[in-house]
């Protein structure tokens, strides 16, 4: 290749200059994937052996709410001192998570360590969005979202069993311990691309890959008031995940404390709702064009994907007689399907971004409409075979969300847009896991098709009102989120 052609040749994701980033951060993204799967499995063994099966709600909800708390200040702190602190504390904060959880005592330091999980899970989030934004071409960032997906497959297909095993084998603290093992190679594979970004960063610290404070083009005074407006959202993210953690305990609480459940309910609703609209960009509950409406679609996609996900095995143990392991099969297809369609929208097909988000939505409306055949009918093949369906459209759809909300940001806001995208996740999915969940103890005795066939009906309306809402995302040059 002569020099003229190296200069212009285009970028590639496996190339030298960019080799180390990926390792690293593909490294982080497969040691989260493992921790999320693991969980599920070790923790029904974790409840027994401390006798404190109550305590298994709590458990689960635990990293739900501090990981909103954590977003809002990801996304502040990347903004403000770039990626690489927010990215180093997420690493330290989760080894202690694993360290605190797989040598725990008794339940309190489990879910004390399940908080510390979910607090580095949103540090890690945002930190390695906003480090994408800034080292890698634009050009790169669909791939490298496909690559994170593709991430997810092994730990999905393998996860379960690995932990199983390990928990039959070895005892379930050597799941968490273990964790420690993978999280040093990943983070020594970063450190030559961390310390690479911050030489390239004018005015970069070297040693810490803190960035000046304002780099606003707009000038100090819009980036002061921008990160004014950020803090005061703190708070609110504390109100939305202290209901988040409300709503799980009262879905637990609704057999043995009816009274008090039915109660706690529709008040953590109002206040994640409440919360929901002081911490979303403004004009996101009206799909106000740009930005916003890119929030809507994320939230939007991802209650109706995972609020008919979540059900699935259930439906298929109480309607269809199937065994818990042939039920899990919803899993691995999740898992594969997703990885597929993000993998799809990486490619050179030459569509625009939009096009490629409105097919994955489409698909999803298409699929999850299908998969209401499981509650109506014997046929299981179609009705897994459209939530196949359903999970190459939300790879398409999730990544190509990621894509542009980098693309509707700048070097300033990346990480406040991020958190907003990931909170607007976080919280819709929380709210229709409540609905979904009150309406499924209101039939818990016996639980027919009619109720699967509602929940799995309303997640498809949620996906056909995001490919809807996207209309809205086509942006205008003032729309920039400010």
């Amino acid at each position: 290749m002569s020099q003229d052609q190296a200069v212009h040749a285009p970028p590639r994701l496996f190339g030298r200059e960019h080799l180390a980033l990926v390792l690293g951060v593909v490294g982080l993204v497969t040691l989260s994937a493992f921790e999320n799967r693991a969980v599920g499995t070790a923790l029904p063994t974790m409840v027994r052996e401390f006798d404190a099966l109550g305590s298994f709600g709590l458990a689960n909800a635990a990293p739900n709410a501090s990981y909103l708390v954590s977003l809002a200040i990801a996304g502040l702190w990347a903004d403000r001192r770039g990626p690489v602190a927010a990215l180093r504390s997420g690493a330290i904060t989760f080894a202690v998570a694993q360290l605190l959880v797989g040598t725990a005592q008794s339940m309190p330091m489990v879910i004390a360590g399940r908080l510390l999980s979910g607090f580095a899970e949103g540090l890690l989030d945002v930190a390695l969005m906003v480090l994408v934004a800034r080292a890698l071409p634009a050009v790169l960032r669909p791939r490298m979202f496909s690559l994170f997906a593709a991430m997810w497959i092994l730990p999905s297909v393998v996860g379960p069993v690995l932990t199983g095993l390990v928990t039959e084998q070895a005892g379930w603290r050597w799941v968490f311990l273990g964790a420690l093992l993978l999280l040093v190679p990943s983070w020594l594979c970063l450190r030559p691309a961390l310390r690479m970004l911050a030489k390239e960063k004018t005015g970069a610290d070297p040693t810490t890959g803190a960035e000046p404070e304002s780099t606003d083009p707009g000038g100090p005074e819009r980036n002061a008031e921008a990160l004014a407006a950020a803090r005061a959202l703190l708070p609110w993210a504390l109100a939305a995940s202290v209901a988040l953690f409300a709503l799980t305990w009262a879905g637990d609480q609704l057999d043995s404390h009816p009274t008090t459940a039915w109660i706690v309910i529709p008040i953590s609703l109002l206040v994640l709702g409440v919360a929901a609209v002081r911490v979303m960009p403004a004009g996101t509950f009206t799909a106000r064009r740009g930005f916003p409406a890119v929030v809507a679609v994320r939230g939007l996609g991802g209650a109706a994907f995972a609020g008919a996900g979540a059900y699935l095995p259930l439906l298929l143990t109480v309607l269809h007689d199937f065994s818990p392991s042939r039920a899990g099969v919803t899993l691995s297809i999740t898992g594969v399907s997703w990885a597929l369609g993000s993998w799809l929208q990486g490619r050179d097909h030459g569509l625009q971004r939009l096009t490629v988000l409105r097919v994955g939505l489409g698909l999803m409306t298409a699929g999850i409409a299908g998969t209401t055949l499981l509650a109506w009918t014997n046929d299981t093949w179609i009705g897994l075979i459209s939530w196949s369906i359903a999970g190459v459209g939300m790879g398409l759809n999730s990544s190509s969300v990621s894509v542009l909300t980098l693309d509707l940001s700048d070097a300033t806001n990346s990480g406040r847009n991020t958190s907003s995208a990931q909170m607007a996740g976080t919280m819709s999915i929380a709210a229709v896991f409540a609905l979904f969940g009150t309406l499924l103890a209101v039939n818990a005795d016996h639980p027919t098709g009619w109720v699967f066939g509602a929940i799995i009906t309303t997640s498809a309306g949620l996906a056909l009102i995001g490919l809807l809402t996207s209309a809205r995302i086509a942006p205008r040059t003032t729309d920039l989120l400010e």
